[in-house]
């Protein structure tokens, strides 16, 4: 919620780091950028946090 929340104001092309410690985050991260035509960039889940860099809209 935190994450879409938070993409919501930016605009289209700019990225947004995001750092975790919710292991769940390893599936809803990937799933949450596909399902709303966001591009995952980056990640980063072999220890925490976990990190993510996530561009809003498609490339």
């Amino acid at each position: 919620m935190m994450v879409r929340k938070t993409i919501r104001s930016l605009n289209d092309g700019q990225r947004l780091k995001v750092l975790a410690d919710d292991p769940s985050t390893t599936r809803d991260i990937p799933s949450f950028c596909r399902f709303m035509d966001h591009t995952l960039l980056a990640s980063q889940t072999e220890y925490q946090p976990y990190e993510y860099l996530i561009q809003k809209g498609l490339n």
